[in-house]
């Protein structure tokens, strides 16, 4: 299990900019993550009216299930992991369901969520190239999610103030336009399907 707080910058990015990124970054070089994110929430959507996101990621070797949740008195989504080793990892898909078990459902269990009514709502498929830069973890992304492709630009940072400076310093740096984008689960939210 893993604990940590998440902050992080995006932007939307038309498909000649996302080559400019890859390009200027020599992202050929890099082999790519493949993840695809099954989303979670109650039919009530429960989860989402806290601001809580929650998903199993599936890396083909292995697998996680994390809940993003507001951090208390700080800046940030609080992000708790639990790692999914291949056969447990299947098995949860297979049921449509989450681990009864780990920090994960602890939390959860807390806040008075029956784990039983939590049920897969939406599921993402992301293409990521990633590179450590002095600023921050550079994320690149593709995404396909119900009839949608789209391209992102994301940056993780430890610092929110200047994390957000040098962010959009990037851009500039990069001849990018910021187009706003929302997180990958509300994207994926409002195809609302699962194929």
């Amino acid at each position: 299990m893993t604990e940590q707080i998440e902050i992080e910058f995006k932007t939307f990015l038309q498909k000649k900019d996302y080559l400019k990124v890859f390009e200027h970054y020599q992202l050929s070089q890099l082999k790519p993550t493949i993840q695809t994110n099954l989303y979670f929430d109650t039919p009530a959507k429960e989860l989402r009216q806290k601001k809580y996101g929650l998903r199993i990621r599936d890396y083909e070797t292995h697998g996680e299930l994390t809940l993003k949740c507001p951090a208390p008195k700080q800046q940030g989504l609080l992000e708790i992991t639990d790692p999914l080793d291949q056969t447990t990892l299947h098995a949860l898909t297979k049921q449509s369901r989450i681990l009864p078990t780990g920090e994960v459902a602890r939390f959860l269990k807390k806040q008075g969520f029956d784990l039983d009514s939590i049920k897969p709502f939406a599921k993402l498929t992301t293409k990521r190239y990633e590179i450590q830069l002095p600023i921050g973890l550079l994320a690149l992304d593709e995404s396909w999610y119900g009839k949608q492709h789209d391209y992102e630009l994301e940056l993780e940072v430890t610092c929110a103030t200047q994390g957000e400076k040098d962010f959009h310093a990037l851009l500039r740096s990069l001849d990018i336009p910021y187009h706003a984008a929302e997180n990958k689960i509300v994207r994926a939210a409002k195809e609302n399907q699962l194929d």
